[in-house]
């Protein structure tokens, strides 16, 4: 079981890769990666109070699979974001693998994610706000892209109180 020291931290060349897609031949390691996912997600959660999602590439697992868990947990296998909105906010954004930064971002208000859950079945939400920038931020991990890299400027940056 992974635990809060195996979390990659900022700097740590594997969180700039990009992913490999899930196939349906890694399916019986999903419920690994999910509950190693889950069990760093509440170390987070009880030390820095913030985690709604986490991506598999922060604990050093290669694969395009983030987990949520807001109300419930949900698997996203090799999400895909389509229809972003033409509208945008800005938000701090806080990020695991470093805890206690802020970094002022751009989002798209409402878009779609495609994805296959946990059992390879395709499927199809719309999201918006919160959901939409917390989507965001989890794949663009998949790509190896952090929220320091889409920083709105240079003053953009602050610790967290």
């Amino acid at each position: 079981m992974k635990i809060l020291a195996d979390l990659l931290l900022l700097g740590d060349p594997r969180l700039y890769e990009t992913c490999a897609p899930v196939t349906e031949a890694d399916l019986p390691l999903v419920a690994g990666w999910v509950a190693d996912l889950d069990n760093v997600m509440r170390e987070v959660r009880a030390r820095y109070g913030f985690g709604r999602g986490i991506a598999a590439p922060q604990l050093g697992i290669m694969k395009r699979l983030v987990y949520l868990n807001i109300d419930r947990p949900i698997v996203l296998l090799n999400p895909e974001l389509t229809e972003p909105s033409d509208d945008l906010f800005e938000l701090w954004d806080d990020c695991m693998s470093f805890p206690n930064l802020l970094v002022r971002v751009r989002r798209h208000t409402a878009l779609t994610v495609r994805y296959r859950d946990e059992h390879w079945q395709p499927q199809t939400w719309p999201v918006q706000d919160g959901l939409s920038e917390l989507l965001q931020h989890e794949c663009d991990h998949l790509d190896g892209v952090l929220c320091t890299m889409r920083a709105l400027d240079a003053q953009s940056f602050k610790w967290k109180p």
